[in-house]
């Protein structure tokens, strides 16, 4: 997107972050106040920034989240304008330079988040039920075309196979917290060593805790190379569920 919605005309604007033209989010400067204005189209079977807005309100006073300032829709792309947070996102170079330091806040801070939210309190379902039945709608309308980025561990499978392979890894029970729903390196932010607040939670729900760990793990990989997966899961808390893990990375390339 080249340029913010025109009501956001008298505000300057820089691109915080843009991934592939589908979501961009822009850092708005006026008048002394800074603002960050989160902008997509709307897709069917994806997230809208109507549900982060619905999940951001839950989690105020909760844990610490952006402020939601206003929300809109325009011609079929939604905006969602947020207060400011500090910290740097832990993809900042200078956090990702030091896997020993970054590791273990991600880690903890996973755990902090689960352990601060109460699953019987949250309106937000995501389990295997729920999650399931979302991917096979997404399969049934064409959502996983040629375009669609599937993580490379499942690229050798079509749709369809990948979506056998998921109903067949299925978990027998589930360990039910609130789940980010996308935890990973850029969506953590970290001020003074420690972690100050979190992003992008539009996918949040109950659902296994694996879930997030499993990708909060798997972001380790993407962020500063293999090896440090053990870390995480050592700092989190909790061994290795094999059969979980592919699992829920599997269900995560499929979801969203």
């Amino acid at each position: 997107m080249d340029r913010p919605p025109s009501r956001f005309a008298d505000w300057d604007a820089d691109v915080a972050w843009d991934y592939d033209g589908v979501v961009t989010v822009w850092r708005l400067e006026r008048g002394g106040e800074t603002r960050f204005l989160k902008v997509r189209k709307v897709y069917r079977h994806h997230y809208t920034l109507a549900d982060e807005r619905d999940r951001l309100e839950w989690l105020r006073d909760r844990i610490t989240v952006p402020a939601v300032c206003n929300y809109g829709m325009d011609d079929g792309t939604e905006w969602l304008l947020l207060a400011p947070l500090v910290g740097r996102d832990a993809t900042t170079p200078e956090l990702k330079s030091d896997p020993p330091t970054i590791v273990p806040l991600l880690g903890h801070g996973l755990r902090d988040f689960h352990e601060q939210l109460d699953p019987d309190d949250c309106p937000f379902d995501f389990r295997n039920d729920v999650a399931i039945a979302h991917v096979r709608r997404r399969l049934e309308a064409g959502v996983f075309d040629d375009d669609y980025d599937f993580h490379d561990e499942f690229k050798h499978m079509t749709p369809e196979q990948a979506v056998r392979k998921l109903e067949e890894l299925r978990p027998e029970s589930e360990d039910l917290v609130v789940c980010h729903g996308d935890y990973c390196f850029p969506n953590v932010l970290i001020d003074h060593g420690s972690i100050a607040g979190y992003l992008d939670v539009g996918e949040l729900g109950v659902a296994d805790r694996w879930c997030d760990v499993a990708v909060g793990a798997w972001s380790t990989t993407w962020n500063v190379g293999p090896g440090w997966e053990e870390l995480f899961y050592e700092c989190y808390g909790i061994e290795p569920d094999v059969q979980k893990i592919e699992y829920y990375r599997l269900l995560y390339s499929l979801a969203s």
